[in-house]
């Protein structure tokens, strides 16, 4: 075990002046192990081969377990945005080559990368819900419940994200000012590779004359993404646009399955106050900062429900 986190520690500083935690409490939460790492990690990846074999052995002739082992396949993928977020901070695990692997990985699994995605997160962290900084309102909220609903379908950030693949991969960074000089080359190449794997996946598909391909990735991974971006929509929507770490997020209560499956980051809140927490932590630091925090809901389709009604 180790509780020295060198990536989160660079953005636990700016939470620092609203500290609720003492030292000491701190310094316990912060404690990284490999072995709950490996051992999440390892679950996430069984839920994905039980509920991957169910689905195409059940597919065109029994759909009663087809259709929910697709859902279940499907959020399956588009959650391994937990674990590539989680590593993208160096704290899912003690080694930070583990973490660093792990965080690729998980990109490519969920058709993120997670080189780009370290750098552009770290921003979101140091300016969260700041118009002009944070990357993550570079996106507009929908302003309307068609809007809504696209958002939630996934189209849009299917579309963004083969956009940003594809600006990245031929070295087109000037919109992305969290890429640095000194990671430019890393980055480029962890796309490049990235990209690279999918067309492998691709030809295979083609000379073995079989879908695979859509079948088993993209097919659940567009099943599975609108379930996702009701959970990030959650994360900060209708929260404060200032730099006060208590207001500005949202933690949610949801079902354990999808907690477990996103590494705890319903707790979110408590992730942005203390970003050098890991995720197994999470639900200790839960029952000592909650009192704290301001935005505290039942249940994403609850705030889901609450922004929809507002756009009608």
């Amino acid at each position: 075990m180790s509780s020295s986190v060198s990536e989160s520690n660079l953005i636990e500083s700016e939470s620092k002046r609203c500290s609720p935690l003492s030292n000491d409490a701190l310094k316990n939460l912060n404690t990284r192990s490999t072995l709950k790492g490996l051992f999440q990690l390892s679950a996430h990846f069984a839920i994905l081969g039980i509920s991957g074999y169910l689905w195409g052995t059940n597919l065109g002739h029994n759909w009663l377990i087809a259709i929910p082992a697709v859902i279940v396949y499907g959020f399956g993928f588009a959650a391994m945005f937990a674990p590539m977020h989680e590593s993208s901070h160096r704290t899912a695990f003690e080694n930070n080559l583990l973490n660093d692997s792990v965080c690729w990985l998980a990109g490519v699994l969920s058709f993120y990368n997670g080189a780009f995605y370290r750098r552009y997160h770290k921003w979101h962290h140091r300016y969260a819900q700041d118009f002009d900084n944070d990357p993550e309102l570079s996106d507009p909220l929908p302003q309307t419940l068609v809007g809504y609903l696209i958002m939630l379908s996934g189209m849009t950030w299917w579309w963004g994200k083969l956009k940003t693949h594809f600006r990245v991969a031929t070295g087109q960074l000037e919109d992305y000012p969290y890429i640095s000089e000194e990671a430019r080359d890393g980055v480029i190449f962890a796309v490049r590779s990235q990209l690279a794997l999918y067309g492998i996946a691709i030809a295979v598909s083609i000379i073995a004359h079989q879908p695979w391909f859509i079948t088993y990735w993209v097919f659940p991974l567009m099943v599975g993404q609108p379930i996702l971006r009701m959970i990030l929509l959650s994360e900060h929507t209708g929260c404060t646009h200032d730099t006060n770490p208590l207001t500005n997020t949202r933690s949610t209560k949801t079902l354990f399955p999808l907690q477990f499956l996103m590494w705890n980051m319903p707790f979110h809140a408590e992730h942005h106050l203390y970003p050098s927490i890991p995720f197994h932590q999470l639900p200790a630091a839960h029952q000592q900062l909650r009192e704290h925090f301001t935005y505290k809901d039942q249940g994403y389709v609850a705030v889901n429900y609450d922004f929809a009604k507002n756009l009608v």
